[in-house]
Protein backbone atom coordinates (compact mmCIF):
# COMPACT_ATOMS: atom_id res chain seq x y z
CA UNK A 1 0.00 0.00 0.00
CA UNK A 2 2.95 2.38 0.67
CA UNK A 3 4.57 1.83 -2.32
CA UNK A 4 1.12 2.71 -4.11
CA UNK A 5 0.95 5.76 -2.69
CA UNK A 6 4.75 6.56 -3.37
CA UNK A 7 4.07 5.93 -7.28
CA UNK A 8 0.76 7.88 -7.45
CA UNK A 9 2.78 10.74 -5.42
CA UNK A 10 5.35 10.55 -7.82
CA UNK A 11 3.61 11.25 -11.07
CA UNK A 12 3.61 14.45 -11.02
CA UNK A 13 7.13 14.63 -10.00
CA UNK A 14 7.79 12.78 -13.16
CA UNK A 15 5.17 14.76 -15.49
CA UNK A 16 6.83 18.15 -14.84
CA UNK A 17 10.08 16.51 -15.16
CA UNK A 18 9.19 15.26 -18.59
CA UNK A 19 7.45 18.95 -19.48
CA UNK A 20 10.78 21.01 -18.09
CA UNK A 21 12.90 18.44 -20.40
CA UNK A 22 10.58 18.88 -23.49
CA UNK A 23 11.09 22.74 -23.13
CA UNK A 24 14.93 22.21 -23.23
CA UNK A 25 14.75 19.59 -26.45
CA UNK A 26 12.47 22.23 -28.32
CA UNK A 27 14.89 25.42 -27.52
CA UNK A 28 17.86 23.51 -28.26
CA UNK A 29 17.02 21.38 -31.61
CA UNK A 30 14.36 22.97 -33.46
CA UNK A 31 14.45 25.65 -35.88
CA UNK A 32 13.74 29.47 -34.61
CA UNK A 33 12.99 32.67 -36.51
CA UNK A 34 16.13 35.12 -36.43
CA UNK A 35 16.05 38.64 -37.31
CA UNK A 36 12.52 39.22 -38.73
CA UNK A 37 10.12 41.49 -39.16
CA UNK A 38 7.13 39.87 -37.20
CA UNK A 39 3.57 40.93 -36.80
CA UNK A 40 1.11 38.77 -35.24
CA UNK A 41 -2.78 39.37 -36.09
CA UNK A 42 -4.91 39.42 -33.66
CA UNK A 43 -8.69 40.05 -33.54
CA UNK A 44 -9.33 41.00 -30.09
CA UNK A 45 -7.01 42.07 -27.01
CA UNK A 46 -5.96 39.14 -24.62
CA UNK A 47 -5.72 36.99 -28.06
CA UNK A 48 -1.97 37.89 -27.74
CA UNK A 49 -2.13 36.58 -24.18
CA UNK A 50 -4.56 33.50 -24.01
CA UNK A 51 -3.27 32.09 -27.47
CA UNK A 52 -0.30 33.38 -28.57
CA UNK A 53 1.79 33.54 -25.68
CA UNK A 54 4.53 30.97 -26.15
CA UNK A 55 5.02 32.44 -29.46
CA UNK A 56 5.74 35.89 -27.81
CA UNK A 57 7.80 34.94 -25.44
CA UNK A 58 9.99 33.05 -27.77
CA UNK A 59 10.23 35.32 -30.41
CA UNK A 60 10.90 38.93 -28.74
CA UNK A 61 14.27 36.59 -26.75
CA UNK A 62 16.69 39.36 -27.74
CA UNK A 63 19.38 36.92 -28.81
CA UNK A 64 17.33 36.03 -32.10
CA UNK A 65 17.02 40.12 -33.33
CA UNK A 66 13.63 39.60 -34.20
CA UNK A 67 11.12 42.92 -34.26
CA UNK A 68 8.13 42.05 -33.16
CA UNK A 69 4.89 43.97 -33.38
CA UNK A 70 1.44 43.17 -32.75
CA UNK A 71 -1.67 44.12 -35.12
CA UNK A 72 -5.08 43.92 -33.53
CA UNK A 73 -8.56 44.60 -35.59
CA UNK A 74 -10.85 45.59 -33.13
CA UNK A 75 -11.13 47.21 -29.61
CA UNK A 76 -12.98 44.50 -27.88
CA UNK A 77 -15.27 47.05 -27.31
CA UNK A 78 -18.48 44.61 -27.20
CA UNK A 79 -19.15 45.80 -23.49
CA UNK A 80 -18.58 49.30 -23.99
CA UNK A 81 -14.93 48.40 -22.54
CA UNK A 82 -12.64 49.08 -25.46
CA UNK A 83 -10.67 52.44 -24.31
CA UNK A 84 -9.78 50.69 -21.44
CA UNK A 85 -8.81 46.75 -23.29
CA UNK A 86 -6.80 48.88 -25.69
CA UNK A 87 -4.26 49.85 -22.88
CA UNK A 88 -4.51 46.54 -21.47
CA UNK A 89 -3.17 44.86 -24.50
CA UNK A 90 -0.28 47.20 -24.66
CA UNK A 91 0.47 46.33 -20.91
CA UNK A 92 0.09 42.43 -21.86
CA UNK A 93 2.13 43.47 -25.01
CA UNK A 94 5.09 44.42 -22.67
CA UNK A 95 5.11 41.98 -20.30
CA UNK A 96 5.23 39.41 -22.99
CA UNK A 97 8.31 40.84 -24.55
CA UNK A 98 7.52 43.88 -26.99
CA UNK A 99 10.21 46.39 -27.10
CA UNK A 100 8.15 49.44 -27.18
CA UNK A 101 4.26 50.51 -26.38
CA UNK A 102 4.47 51.80 -30.15
CA UNK A 103 5.08 48.13 -31.35
CA UNK A 104 1.09 47.82 -30.73
CA UNK A 105 -1.43 48.90 -32.85
CA UNK A 106 -5.42 48.65 -32.42
CA UNK A 107 -7.74 49.25 -35.23
CA UNK A 108 -11.51 50.40 -34.81
CA UNK A 109 -13.53 50.17 -37.77
CA UNK A 110 -16.94 49.29 -38.24
CA UNK A 111 -15.68 46.39 -40.67
CA UNK A 112 -14.42 44.65 -37.57
CA UNK A 113 -17.44 44.94 -35.29
CA UNK A 114 -16.00 42.48 -31.88
CA UNK A 115 -18.67 39.66 -32.15
CA UNK A 116 -18.89 35.98 -32.12
CA UNK A 117 -20.58 35.01 -34.90
CA UNK A 118 -20.40 38.10 -37.50
CA UNK A 119 -17.85 37.15 -40.19
CA UNK A 120 -14.75 39.72 -40.98
CA UNK A 121 -14.60 40.57 -44.82
CA UNK A 122 -11.45 38.79 -46.52
CA UNK A 123 -10.54 41.58 -48.74
CA UNK A 124 -10.99 44.65 -46.10
CA UNK A 125 -8.82 42.70 -43.63
CA UNK A 126 -6.34 41.79 -46.96
CA UNK A 127 -6.69 45.37 -48.22
CA UNK A 128 -5.90 46.81 -44.40
CA UNK A 129 -2.72 44.51 -44.72
CA UNK A 130 -1.69 45.59 -47.85
CA UNK A 131 -1.88 49.51 -46.59
CA UNK A 132 0.12 48.53 -43.52
CA UNK A 133 2.76 46.52 -44.96
CA UNK A 134 2.92 46.43 -48.42
CA UNK A 135 1.41 50.46 -50.06
CA UNK A 136 3.20 49.78 -52.82
CA UNK A 137 1.37 46.73 -54.23
CA UNK A 138 -2.20 47.64 -52.01
CA UNK A 139 -3.89 47.68 -56.08
CA UNK A 140 -4.09 44.24 -57.78
CA UNK A 141 -2.16 44.43 -60.87
CA UNK A 142 -3.93 43.58 -64.15
CA UNK A 143 -0.92 42.55 -65.99
CA UNK A 144 2.10 40.62 -65.18
CA UNK A 145 5.24 41.78 -63.78
CA UNK A 146 8.60 41.44 -63.36
CA UNK A 147 9.28 43.02 -60.10
CA UNK A 148 10.00 41.34 -56.85
CA UNK A 149 7.13 41.95 -54.09
CA UNK A 150 8.25 43.84 -51.53
CA UNK A 151 6.90 44.34 -47.99
CA UNK A 152 7.61 45.81 -44.95
CA UNK A 153 7.36 42.84 -42.37
CA UNK A 154 9.02 39.23 -43.11
CA UNK A 155 6.48 37.13 -40.94
CA UNK A 156 3.03 37.25 -40.15
CA UNK A 157 1.31 34.99 -37.59
CA UNK A 158 -2.02 34.82 -36.61
CA UNK A 159 -4.55 31.76 -36.41
CA UNK A 160 -5.71 28.80 -38.75
CA UNK A 161 -9.15 28.16 -40.30
CA UNK A 162 -10.77 26.91 -37.14
CA UNK A 163 -9.81 29.49 -34.92
CA UNK A 164 -8.80 27.60 -31.78
CA UNK A 165 -12.07 28.36 -30.38
CA UNK A 166 -14.09 28.50 -33.67
CA UNK A 167 -14.66 32.22 -33.44
CA UNK A 168 -15.93 33.69 -36.19
CA UNK A 169 -13.48 36.71 -36.52
CA UNK A 170 -10.56 34.54 -35.44
CA UNK A 171 -11.02 32.61 -38.57
CA UNK A 172 -11.70 35.78 -40.72
CA UNK A 173 -8.17 36.48 -39.97
CA UNK A 174 -7.01 33.04 -41.47
CA UNK A 175 -8.63 34.05 -44.55
CA UNK A 176 -7.50 38.13 -44.30
CA UNK A 177 -4.21 37.09 -43.91
CA UNK A 178 -4.53 34.52 -47.11
CA UNK A 179 -6.17 36.63 -49.59
CA UNK A 180 -3.04 39.62 -48.18
CA UNK A 181 -0.37 36.93 -49.17
CA UNK A 182 -1.97 35.46 -52.42
CA UNK A 183 -1.89 39.41 -53.48
CA UNK A 184 1.52 39.79 -52.85
CA UNK A 185 2.42 37.23 -55.64
CA UNK A 186 -0.21 37.71 -58.01
CA UNK A 187 0.54 38.37 -61.10
CA UNK A 188 4.10 38.19 -60.17
CA UNK A 189 6.10 34.84 -61.79
CA UNK A 190 8.72 33.56 -60.64
CA UNK A 191 9.19 35.12 -57.28
CA UNK A 192 8.67 33.88 -53.97
CA UNK A 193 6.68 36.06 -51.40
CA UNK A 194 8.01 38.26 -49.22
CA UNK A 195 6.23 37.19 -46.46
CA UNK A 196 6.04 34.04 -44.59
CA UNK A 197 2.14 33.41 -43.12
CA UNK A 198 2.49 30.88 -40.01
CA UNK A 199 -0.75 29.89 -38.21
CA UNK A 200 -1.50 28.81 -34.99
CA UNK A 201 -2.30 24.95 -35.02
CA UNK A 202 -5.95 24.32 -33.27
CA UNK A 203 -6.20 21.05 -31.53
CA UNK A 204 -8.78 19.10 -30.78
CA UNK A 205 -10.98 19.37 -27.05
CA UNK A 206 -9.21 16.97 -25.24
CA UNK A 207 -5.50 18.30 -26.12
CA UNK A 208 -6.50 21.64 -25.45
CA UNK A 209 -7.52 21.28 -21.69
CA UNK A 210 -4.39 19.36 -20.84
CA UNK A 211 -2.09 22.72 -20.18
CA UNK A 212 1.40 21.23 -19.60
CA UNK A 213 1.05 17.54 -20.88
CA UNK A 214 0.32 18.66 -24.64
CA UNK A 215 3.86 19.58 -24.89
CA UNK A 216 5.03 16.07 -24.78
CA UNK A 217 2.19 15.11 -27.50
CA UNK A 218 3.26 18.09 -29.23
CA UNK A 219 7.52 17.50 -29.49
CA UNK A 220 6.47 14.04 -30.29
CA UNK A 221 4.06 15.25 -33.23
CA UNK A 222 7.06 17.74 -34.30
CA UNK A 223 10.08 14.86 -33.70
CA UNK A 224 7.98 12.19 -36.39
CA UNK A 225 5.71 15.20 -38.75
CA UNK A 226 7.77 15.91 -41.78
CA UNK A 227 9.64 19.11 -41.51
CA UNK A 228 10.59 22.20 -43.41
CA UNK A 229 13.95 23.03 -42.04
CA UNK A 230 15.69 25.55 -45.23
CA UNK A 231 15.04 29.09 -45.01
CA UNK A 232 11.28 29.02 -44.24
CA UNK A 233 11.15 26.31 -41.56
CA UNK A 234 8.13 24.67 -40.74
CA UNK A 235 6.33 23.49 -38.38
CA UNK A 236 7.76 25.94 -35.50
CA UNK A 237 7.01 24.64 -32.02
CA UNK A 238 7.51 27.02 -29.07
CA UNK A 239 7.16 25.38 -25.35
CA UNK A 240 7.55 27.40 -22.78
CA UNK A 241 8.53 26.40 -19.34
CA UNK A 242 7.77 27.21 -15.54
CA UNK A 243 8.55 30.86 -15.60
CA UNK A 244 7.68 32.18 -18.90
CA UNK A 245 3.85 30.48 -18.20
CA UNK A 246 3.86 32.14 -15.33
CA UNK A 247 4.50 35.46 -17.22
CA UNK A 248 1.93 34.51 -19.64
CA UNK A 249 -0.65 34.17 -17.01
CA UNK A 250 0.26 37.71 -15.53
CA UNK A 251 -0.61 39.26 -18.85
CA UNK A 252 -3.78 37.72 -18.20
CA UNK A 253 -4.16 38.43 -14.52
CA UNK A 254 -2.40 41.70 -14.02
CA UNK A 255 -2.77 43.29 -17.94
CA UNK A 256 -6.34 41.80 -18.93
CA UNK A 257 -7.90 42.78 -15.65
CA UNK A 258 -11.41 43.71 -17.54
CA UNK A 259 -11.96 39.95 -18.71
CA UNK A 260 -11.06 38.31 -16.14
CA UNK A 261 -14.25 36.18 -15.31
CA UNK A 262 -14.38 32.70 -13.68
CA UNK A 263 -14.14 30.77 -16.81
CA UNK A 264 -10.68 32.69 -18.02
CA UNK A 265 -9.28 31.35 -14.92
CA UNK A 266 -9.85 27.96 -15.50
CA UNK A 267 -8.27 28.87 -19.41
CA UNK A 268 -5.40 30.05 -17.68
CA UNK A 269 -4.52 27.06 -15.62
CA UNK A 270 -5.87 24.40 -18.05
CA UNK A 271 -5.36 24.98 -21.50
CA UNK A 272 -2.64 24.29 -23.52
CA UNK A 273 -2.16 27.38 -25.29
CA UNK A 274 -0.79 29.09 -22.22
CA UNK A 275 2.21 26.64 -22.56
CA UNK A 276 2.28 24.91 -26.16
CA UNK A 277 2.12 26.96 -29.71
CA UNK A 278 2.92 25.07 -32.53
CA UNK A 279 2.68 27.14 -36.11
CA UNK A 280 2.15 25.70 -39.56
CA UNK A 281 3.96 27.70 -42.57
CA UNK A 282 0.89 28.64 -45.15
CA UNK A 283 1.70 27.31 -49.11
CA UNK A 284 0.03 30.03 -50.80
CA UNK A 285 -0.18 30.55 -54.78
CA UNK A 286 -1.18 33.97 -56.27
CA UNK A 287 -4.17 34.37 -57.67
Amino acid sequence: MQLEWLTILSLPIVAIACWLYTVSVAKSRFPKLRNKRICLLIAHPDDEAMFFAPTLLALTDPSLGNHVKILCLSSGDADGLGETRKKELVKSGMLLGLRQEDDVFVIESAHFPDSMTTTWDKQAIASLLSDAFAPNLANPMKNKSADAPTATIDVLITFDKFGVSSHANHISLYHGARHFIASLIHNRPGWGCPVDLYTLNTVSLVRKYTTFLDSITSLLAMAFGKKQMEAHPSPLLFLSGIGEVRIAQQAMTTAHKSQMRWFRWGWIGLSRYMVVNDLKLEKITGR
